[in-house]
């Protein structure tokens, strides 16, 4: 039986390929990030604490998806921990073209 490959997946689909994107890690201001309103995972405070502590002892090692107008697509709780530890900077990365 043959593997099951994303290759083999997208031939037996007949997929259109994703398209690579060219993506760039950018720093911008924690406080201008927006948060998604209707973002449908929440953080409690031990979470941030959690989330705190962890860029704390390990440094950035998820940036923050954002689209192009600084809307917050994926790090909700990385941004609150980065509030929380008065950072003022955050590693993004901008996924332009979403819908």
């Amino acid at each position: 039986m043959a593997r099951k490959t994303a290759v083999n997946r997208q031939k037996a689909n007949k997929s259109t390929p994703i398209k690579d994107r060219a993506l760039a890690v950018v720093w911008r201001d924690t406080a201008t990030l927006v948060p998604y309103a209707r973002n449908a995972r929440t953080h409690s405070p031990e979470q941030v604490k959690q989330i705190a502590a962890s860029i704390e002892a390990f440094g950035w090692t998820n940036p923050v998806l954002v689209d192009e107008q600084d809307g917050i697509v994926a790090g909700h709780g990385r941004v609150l921990a980065a509030l929380a530890l008065g950072r003022p900077q955050c590693p993004t990365i901008t996924l332009t073209g979403l819908s």
